[in-house]
């Protein structure tokens, strides 16, 4: 069954907090709040690219959705309720600050069908959380996801890397902490530049310093590991490619690709197949599952190219009883 998503951005929708790094407009490319007109507009061109069988979840992202007042989430969530009753839209998802998780937001969320809360926890440092000026401890993070674990919800943790203060260590620290908090999705963000924003001015007088594009892949192919090791999805490595942001008018500094993943799992391959890069034959074929055929090859053909360099002839196979990064190889 295909999986699809409707995604409803809410730019700044009451976030009162304006953390170093965030300038939403910028990052999302939409500045608006959506009316429930839209909404139901969109929710409907979606729908009709659709092919059945299907399952849909709408998600709600931008801002900090329970946040907003009582009366406003709820005219929100009402919505989506006629095409859940239809079978339409399976669930909803919605994302927030650690520090606005209440079991009064929560029965509402629940009664509303709303199946996954992800968190902006970004660090499980408290150093780091209170340089970026993100206006909550690393015990919120923690307080809430036992809350949102409790009432039944999935819970997802977005952490982000390179912030000020951030090291490699830290990073692999709150990727441990995501982990024992019980999340069972994630995304991983390196931190950027954006124009408009606190973090541009540190930067501009030379009080900070963004990753490197091989250091943001270094990093996120240790917290890839962490994750997939325990079962955690992760959803997304890198921002959306805004058109702000893939013009590079508002992108300062910083490890940005519209192809992130492809680099890490690139990089990770690269890595696996060093301990096979020293053999002495003509062919080697080596065999991976076949989703991971193209990243096991290698971003821009590069660790096919790097083998060629060993062995006249170099073959990728899928193979289905492989899973994640596994992989198998055969020399002759």
């Amino acid at each position: 069954m295909r999986h699809y998503n409707i995604p409803i951005f809410i730019p700044q929708q009451a976030c009162f907090n304006c953390c170093i790094y965030c300038n939403q407009h910028h990052i999302s490319g939409q500045l608006v709040q959506p009316t429930p007109p839209e909404i139901i507009t969109k929710i409907k061109t979606y729908l009709q690219t659709f092919k059945e069988p299907y399952n849909a979840e709408l998600a709600f992202f931008g801002g900090s959705f329970t946040a907003i007042s009582h009366q406003k989430q709820e005219e929100y969530l009402q919505i989506i309720q006629p095409y859940i009753n239809q079978n339409k839209i399976s669930s909803i998802r919605i994302s927030t600050r650690p520090d606005y998780i209440t079991p009064e937001i929560l029965q509402t969320l629940k009664e509303y069908n709303v199946k996954t809360i992800e968190l902006g926890a970004q660090s499980l440092s408290d150093e780091v959380l209170q340089k970026s000026q993100r206006g909550h401890s690393a015990e919120d993070i923690q307080k809430a996801s036992k809350l949102i674990n409790e009432y039944g919800f999935d819970l997802g943790l977005q952490m982000m890397i390179g912030l000020p203060k951030d090291t490699l260590e830290r990073s692999i620290e709150t990727a441990k902490q995501i982990v024992k908090l019980g999340a069972k999705s994630t995304r991983i963000y390196p931190t950027l530049v954006i124009e408009n924003t606190q973090l541009a001015k540190l930067y501009r007088r030379g009080e900070y310093l963004p990753l490197e594009m091989s250091e943001a892949i270094n990093w996120i192919s240790k917290l890839y590991n962490i994750f997939q090791e325990n079962n955690i999805t992760i959803l997304r490595v890198g921002l959306h490619p805004s058109e702000a942001l893939i013009s590079g008018k508002e992108l300062l500094a910083g490890p940005f690709h519209v192809s992130f993943r492809e680099l890490v799992l690139s990089n990770m391959w690269k890595e696996k197949f060093e301990s096979i890069a020293h053999k002495n034959a003509n062919t080697i074929t080596i065999y991976v599952n076949p989703k991971y055929i193209n990243s096991a090859v290698g971003y821009k053909s590069q660790n096919k190219i790097s083998l060629q360099k060993i062995y006249k002839k170099v073959i990728f196979r899928g193979d289905l009883n492989l899973q994640n990064l596994q992989y198998n190889y055969i020399i002759s």
